[in-house]
Order: C-alpha cells, then sequence, then structure tokens
C-alpha cells in the first residue's frame, strides 16, 4: 500500500509490554512447503523468509502475519521534542525502569534491554542505521538518506480482508517491483512508546508489492524486500538458519508486516506507474 506521508503512523510493538510478546511459541506446524528450507518445528513469526526464485505468480507459500496493525499508534507515538528529552541509552537502563516501574528480570525490562542493545550495536558494513524515538527523528532519518529534495513515500503491507489466521498459506495473485534507487527500512521495536529501528544497506535491495490470497480467502496487499548482497551479514542471522543457505550465497526476501514499513522515493512509484 502507498500511504502518503504525513498520515503514516506506526505503532508499537506492545506484546511485549504486556508479556507475551517476548515468549517463543514452541509449536508444531504443518509442512506447508515443499522446499527443504521449511522445516517442521520452527517458531511461527520466523515464517516470513523466502527466495526471490518464490516470487512468482501461482505460487503458495506460508507467511506469518501478526494481527497488529498502524490503527492504534497515535497513543505511541511521542513529539519529537519530548522523545528526545528521555533518556535511550543502556547506561540508564536501571533510571528508565524506575520511571516506567518495570521490575528487573521481567519481560518487559527484558524486552527494553534488547532493544537498545540492538539499537547500539555497531551497523555492518554499507549499513546506515538508527533508532529513532519519534515520527520526525523517522523522517528526518529518512530524508537525510533519500534526499532532501526529494519526496519520501512509504510503502506497508495492507491486510485487505480482517482475519485471525496469523499463519497460513498464501497463493501469489500478483507481483509488481518498485524500481527504488534508495530504500530505507523501519521496523517497530518492543517499548514503552514508538521506536523505529531504521537501516539502510548501500547494496542492492528490490521493493515489492505482492498480492496474496490465503487458503481461508484471506486478501493481503504485502510489501516484500529482497536482499541481493547478504555477504556482510552475521552467519548468525535468522534467516539463513530458515533458508539453511550461508552468508551471499543467495538473496533473502523477507515480507513485512503491517506495523513495519519501507521509504522509497517517490519517483519509484512513478516509474513504477
Amino acid at each position: 500500500m502507498d500511504v502518503k506521508l504525513p498520515l503514516c503512523s506506526l505503532i508499537i510493538l506492545l506484546a511485549a509490554i504486556n508479556g507475551n510478546g517476548l515468549q517463543k511459541m514452541d509449536m508444531r506446524i504443518e509442512q506447508v512447503h515443499s522446499s527443504p528450507h521449511m522445516h517442521h518445528h520452527m517458531d511461527p513469526s520466523l515464517i516470513v523468509f523466502f527466495f526471490v526464485e518464490d516470487l512468482t505468480v501461482g505460487n503458495t507459500i506460508p507467511i506469518y502475519f501478526p494481527s497488529r496493525g498502524l490503527d492504534s499508534v497515535s497513543a505511541h507515538l511521542l513529539p519529537k521534542e519530548e522523545a528526545d528529552s528521555i533518556p535511550f541509552s543502556s547506561d540508564q537502563l536501571n533510571h528508565l525502569l524506575k520511571v516506567y516501574s518495570f521490575p528487573r528480570g521481567s519481560p518487559q525490562a527484558t524486552a527494553m534491554e534488547d532493544t537498545l542493545r540492538q539499537c547500539e550495536t555497531k551497523p555492518i558494513k554499507g549499513e546506515t542505521k538508527t533508532c529513532p524515538t519519534s515520527w520526525g527523528s523517522m523522517l528526518d532519518f529518512a530524508t537525510s538518506i533519500i534526499g532532501s529534495g526529494t519526496e519520501i513515500k512509504i510503502l506497508s503491507t495492507t491486510h485487505v480482508t480482517p482475519s485471525s489466521a496469523i499463519l497460513q498459506k498464501y497463493k501469489i495473485m500478483g507481483v509488481e517491483e518498485y524500481p527504488a534507487s534508495k530504500v530505507v527500512a523501519c521496523h517497530t521495536m518492543p517499548y514503552p512508546y514508538a521506536v523505529f529501528y531504521c537501516h539502510y544497506q548501500e547494496s542492492q535491495s528490490r521493493v515489492f508489492n505482492v498480492s496474496l490470497t490465503g487458503e481461508n480467502g484471506d486478501r493481503v496487499e504485502a510489501v516484500a524486500v529482497c536482499h541481493m548482497d547478504t555477504s556482510q551479514w552475521s552467519r548468525n542471522h535468522v534467516s539463513f538458519k530458515v533458508l539453511g543457505i550461508e552468508p551471499g550465497s543467495s538473496p533473502v526476501c523477507h515480507f513485512f508486516p503491517a506495523d513495519n514499513f519501507v521509504c522509497v522515493p517517490s519517483d519509484a512509484l512513478m516509474q513504477q506507474a
């Protein structure tokens, strides 16, 4: 879905705040794909990775789409001035836990610690990253990458029909590629207020809109990104374990849940149109 920038908003992953988001679901899933990279035992939230050659109309693949979306984001977005006034550092974690009344070792405290750690980790070679704590800061970062004189468009996954099935097989009904020269991907992070993990990679990334129909009739217009060069990624990156490949051996693609998004130059959509 193409969302105009002023109307875009984002929801914080509240599942972690209520204590559920950090629990790994140890469950057996049906073997829904004939490729060897799909396993019988897998955290279903990892069923978002695939190969670029899988993007074929008529192909059927399993996908995990969590039910969270963009509808209640406004309550969790802070104004830039307020967000900038709150410390965002692992050095201040004890202070922050007291502010939010989260006991050490609680799921909420663990979520905050993990988010701060990921945000403070050095970027890989060819990557530029940041963790904006407000919509304004996110926009500033995206503009610095894509260009101050370029209009930015936000692309996000849209559930055309509501669904309670978060993991099912989807048939690919259509594939459209946005020929974007630069792509900034932003992911929500578990925190008491909205925090985005945004990054840009110099290596080529391809952006697609994929029309999907689920086995129960659900319709999704999904955003997918394919990273064409993964040679600089950590060998421990979860996508390699899911797909059964090595860094740099193959492009890695993944679908975006509805509360994540990508920023692209608006001219990419004009070319696509």
